[in-house]
């Protein structure tokens, strides 16, 4: 699967620029459901009540990771590719090394994992991101302007008369996506510096967090984000969909979740 072919074509096909992060948390599955076949079954189900109504998937390794069920991930993800083709899924791993260290990172994201995107840590240097760069199918998305109230502390720093965000949108756009495959993490709790780094990278497309749990704002997003054709944008959200409901209904729960978000999204679009 070519990567930004298929986001293009889910973006159309679904009518819809709803990410779903797919973050199972300790102590917040449905009840019934535990160890990694309850993780399996509660992320699985998600994916299966949601596949019509989103444009990309994306697991967050280290919800995985920590419970010590990579397992459960390779699985999903094969899953996610074997009955919903098309729909693409990002790992949300935000590795950044150099050499070697990046040569297996891109190993594990996608040979192991057999991910369509990984999100990355430019911070490095583009000899950190080669790796990925050179996979010229698969999707290279790299930390721009992020959601947390901490991003600041670097990310807005003068560069040269440009807060570093905006320098680093701009090497990105101009130097590093000669393959056509770069896309870059812009959060929603910061619309107005989103829609500084739109004007930079024209079409290029925007994987944005921070939509429900984190409050951010759909309306100012668009209004900032979204490219001419109302596309070009990836909006995540995670807890608000997943943990919709409690019980054994959660997966019907958060259909009707997803596709609130997609309609309000598609609201703004035009």
């Amino acid at each position: 699967m070519n990567f930004m072919t298929a986001l293009k074509d889910a973006w159309r096909r679904n009518d819809s620029l709803v990410c779903v992060g797919l973050d199972p948390e300790p102590g917040r599955l449905p009840a019934g459901l535990t160890g990694e076949e309850g993780i399996f079954t509660f992320c699985r189900d998600i994916v299966d009540a949601t596949a019509d109504l989103v444009c990309a998937y994306k697991p967050q390794i280290a919800h995985f990771a920590a419970q010590r069920a990579e397992g459960v991930l390779e699985r999903l993800i094969a899953h996610i590719h074997d009955k919903h083709p098309g729909i693409p899924v990002i790992l949300d791993a935000k590795r950044g090394d150099i050499g070697s260290t990046a040569r297996h990172y891109a190993t594990e994201a996608f040979e192991r994992y057999d991910a369509d995107a990984v999100t990355l840590n430019p911070y490095l240097g583009r000899d950190s991101i080669e790796p990925f760069l050179e996979r010229a199918d698969k999707g290279v998305i790299l930390l721009c302007r992020t959601s947390n109230p901490g991003g600041a502390d670097f990310q807005a720093l003068d560069c040269g008369g440009q807060p570093l965000y905006i320098r680093v949108a701009e090497t990105i756009a101009r130097e590093w996506n000669e393959n056509g495959n770069c896309a870059l993490v812009t959060g929603a709790t910061w619309p107005e510096e989103l829609g500084r780094v739109r004007a930079v990278v024209g079409d290029m497309p925007l994987l944005v967090p921070g939509i429900g749990a984190q409050g951010g704002d759909i309306q100012a997003v668009m209004a900032q984000g979204r490219t001419a054709d109302g596309s070009g944008l990836m909006i995540s959200s995670s807890r608000a969909i997943l943990y919709a409901s409690a019980g054994s209904d959660f997966a019907d729960v958060a259909h009707r979740a997803a596709d609130e978000m997609r309609k309000s999204v598609n609201s703004h679009r035009q």
